[in-house]
């Protein structure tokens, strides 16, 4: 039975930008506007969770395109994982937006504001899809409105990097995503998701093998905003963008829309069943080995904190990736979970690498030394947040890569064991020194130090909060393992 509500969230993040652009002329109004849509979507998305953890899926068909072609709603222990994360960063990420935008007199904030609102309708959308034609909507609505924010500055360099983005971004999902939507309806006759099982999925035991083998290698590098080699360049260039785009992008909106895709896509569209029978799985896992290990290589590289963890996020998309394509269920589990926990993680060293920017107007890694004297509170969550990266306990990153490393083992995957333990060894090799130059080297002498401090408390409370969940989760990780047990069955 369908249920009207489920229209609630879309609604409400429909209709913030339009009360962004007309308070447009109060800025305190229009962030104000951010703030309730956010708080509004969060306590629906809470209101929800009862009745998923029960075990109700409920779902609603907005209206009829085509025959076989609907705009179709859910609410599943996966949709909680995401819609929960987005609107709740989003709370956040208003909070922070406001002191780094007006802390730099930035250009152009209620169009900021406008496409960062229907970023998250975008995210939203993309969490609630009951079927492969929703999703698909509802992510290209993430990449066309995310582009005016990678090209804010508008200058050479922003509207290069933009324009890198959406050919990487619209060409991968018009060539790839596209034909793979196509051939799965021509296939299965539908477009729905199997809701409820992750074992049986919607392709038929007798259909084509090589044709549903094609139409999964099309899904995987349809959606580029998992970032999976090599279709992962759009996020390095990506990082012209203002920080708090940044952390969207990384965090809250872009990627997760891509890893939960993919998710959803090979759980509820393929199945466990055909995802084993046409070994599907494990060559996508050892290619989100090499994403991981490559990836962490590269960022060892760089002296700018934003492409250092750039990289970073392209490794740590696809600890999801191999988790979900293991195919056992603590990989499966592990890759899950790790959606909310990278996202909490994640967030805080954007968050804390802004404040840096507003507070000294500096990039460089290596003219970071003493900053953490000078900014202590910044510094320490960007320490917590950076052992969650690395899967140190008692952070939430730790707990993702335990059960990730016991999939490895139980799909005696030695290959991928070791590209799991060696990637918590790179991970530490390019957070740690940041967080020692920054509490015990010295100065440099180029740098005008004794005039740096906190950056505003707009954006060091959220960095705050977020760092101190990502602790939280670490020892409470119960609510979204809820989730996921409920979406996956393989814990009753």
């Amino acid at each position: 039975m369908d249920t009207p509500a489920l229209l609630i969230p879309l609604i409400v993040t429909g209709l913030a930008p339009l009360g962004i652009w007309i308070f447009r002329k109060t800025p305190n109004t229009r962030e104000a506007v951010s703030f309730v849509a956010a708080a509004l979507t969060f306590g629906f998305m809470l209101s929800l969770v009862p009745g998923v953890l029960g075990g109700e899926i409920k779902t609603l068909t907005v209206f009829t395109l085509l025959p076989g072609i609907t705009v179709k709603l859910c609410a599943d222990g996966l949709t909680m994982i995401f819609g929960i994360v987005a609107s709740f960063l989003w709370f956040l990420a208003t909070s922070y937006n406001i002191g780094y935008m007006r802390g730099l007199n930035e250009h152009a904030q209620t169009r900021y504001y406008f496409c960062f609102a229907i970023a998250i309708f975008g995210a939203v959308g993309v969490a609630m899809s009951a079927n492969i034609f929703t999703l698909y909507l509802f992510y290209e609505i993430i990449s066309i409105f995310t582009y005016p924010l990678v090209a804010h500055h508008q200058d050479e360099e922003g509207f290069s990097g933009a324009r890198k983005y959406m050919v990487y971004l619209m060409g991968t999902s018009k060539l790839f995503l596209l034909p793979a939507m196509v051939l799965t309806y021509v296939i299965c006759g539908t477009l729905d998701f199997q809701l409820g099982d992750v074992v049986k999925g919607i392709f038929p035991a007798d259909a084509d093998p090589f044709l549903v083998q094609l139409t999964y290698v099309l899904y995987i590098a349809g959606l580029a905003k998992a970032a999976l080699m090599p279709f992962h360049n759009w996020l390095p260039s990506a990082m012209v963008a203002p920080t708090p785009v940044s952390a969207l992008l990384h965090a809250v909106a872009v990627v997760k829309a891509g890893v939960f895709s993919v998710s959803r896509i090979i759980l509820s569209g393929f199945g466990l069943e055909t995802m084993n029978a046409l070994n599907l799985g494990i060559p996508t896992a050892y290619l989100a080995a090499f994403t991981i290990v490559v990836a962490s290589i590269i960022a060892l590289t760089k002296d700018d904190l934003k492409a250092r963890l750039a990289y970073s996020t392209v490794s740590q998309l696809s600890y999801v990736i191999i988790g979900v394509t293991m195919l056992t269920p603590d990989a499966v589990t592990g890759g899950l979970a790790h959606i909310a926990h990278h996202a909490f993680s994640k967030i805080t060293l954007f968050f804390a690498a802004g404040a840096i920017y507003v507070a000294t107007h500096n990039k460089k890694i290596s003219l970071m030394g003493g900053f953490g004297r000078k900014m202590p509170i910044t510094f320490a969550m960007f320490s917590l947040a950076s052992l969650s990266m690395i899967g140190m306990p008692p952070v939430c990153g730790f707990v993702s890569k335990w059960y990730l490393i016991n999939g490895a083992m139980q799909a005696h995957q030695i290959i991928i064991l070791c590209a799991l333990l060696g990637s918590t060894i790179l991970n530490a090799g390019y957070f740690t020194p940041i967080i020692y130059r920054a509490f015990f080297m010295a100065p440099d002498p180029t740098v005008d130090y004794d005039h740096y401090s906190e950056a505003p408390m707009t954006m060091v409370i959220p960095l705050t909060i977020t760092a101190c969940i990502s602790v939280l989760l670490g020892f409470y990780p119960q609510l979204f393992f809820g989730f996921i047990n409920i979406f996956t069955g393989f814990r009753g």
